[in-house]
């Protein structure tokens, strides 16, 4: 049978790559890919069949995909990230589905490292409670809705982390989360990453006034940058790390053992 495989390649470059994501890259003998993707993974792809398309020509892409998995041919697909987040996932099933080819491709998605899990990673332990993923590109995403969401995050006190915040032309979504921002009563801790995973990789801890007095010209802020927004208990070590806290030494004391207080209330 013919085989696609999704083949999601991490936040960036090929630091992130899982031994999964490797050996289906090794095994294919078709590379579809966006130009600056297959440009991060020389080592992997020199020696490959390559096509690529510049942004913006995603149907493209998964349609060339598609038919050459159909010639028989072991394509391998590769999404930035994990591929079924803001990425081809949700493009490759929908086409196999309205073409009906689930009989004739065998199908496969392999997970991948997101970049706000690189970004914890990097920082501390900010991701401890609830968050959110909230993409900030109004291409397919209607802008009033993007702005609702952004909204119900903030009034429910999770951490929210941004994707693609802004780009030249497109400023007005971003203009609008740090209006909302800027109504908060408390500051939040804010941390700005740009190419991680990459050579030229970037990370700021900043304060939510530093990001909103910096404006939407922020120079730190394009389409390779992921921006994570504290909660309100979300804040930083001795050693600066990013901590939101999870509650254990709200309920247990340092030896393990349930606190009085915790009790009684409970």
């Amino acid at each position: 049978m013919s085989k696609l495989t999704l083949v999601s390649t991490g936040a960036g470059g090929s630091r992130y790559l899982t031994q999964e994501a490797i050996d289906a890259i090794n095994e294919a003998d078709l590379i579809v890919a966006y130009t600056k993707y297959a440009k991060d993974l020389p080592h992997l792809v020199a020696d490959k069949e390559v096509f690529t398309t510049p942004m913006t020509k995603e149907i493209e892409r998964v349609q060339y995909a598609i038919d050459e998995a159909k010639k028989g041919r072991r394509v391998a697909l590769l999404s930035n990230g994990d591929a079924n987040v803001y990425a081809m996932g949700s493009l490759v099933v929908e086409l196999l589905d309205t073409l009906d080819l689930w009989d004739e491709i065998e199908y496969s998605a392999l997970p991948g490292i997101s970049s706000v899990l690189a970004l914890a990673s990097e920082v501390g332990a900010p991701l401890s409670q609830d968050f959110c993923l909230i993409s900030l590109s109004d291409r397919l995403t209607d802008a009033q809705l993007i702005q609702k969401r952004i909204y119900n995050a903030l009034d429910s006190d999770m951490v929210i982390a941004i994707y693609n915040p802004k780009s030249r032309s497109r400023l007005a979504p971003y203009e609008g989360m740090l209006e909302q921002l800027q109504k908060l009563e408390q500051e939040r801790i804010v941390v700005i990453a740009r190419d991680l995973g990459r050579a030229n990789q970037m990370i700021k801890i900043i304060s939510s006034t530093e990001l909103i007095e910096a404006g939407v010209q922020n120079e730190d802020v394009n389409m390779s940058t992921t921006l994570l927004i504290g909660n309100s208990t979300t804040k930083l070590t001795k050693d600066g790390r990013v901590l939101t806290p999870r509650g254990y030494l709200n309920k247990y004391d340092l030896s393990g053992a349930e606190k009085g207080e915790w009790q009684k209330i409970n």
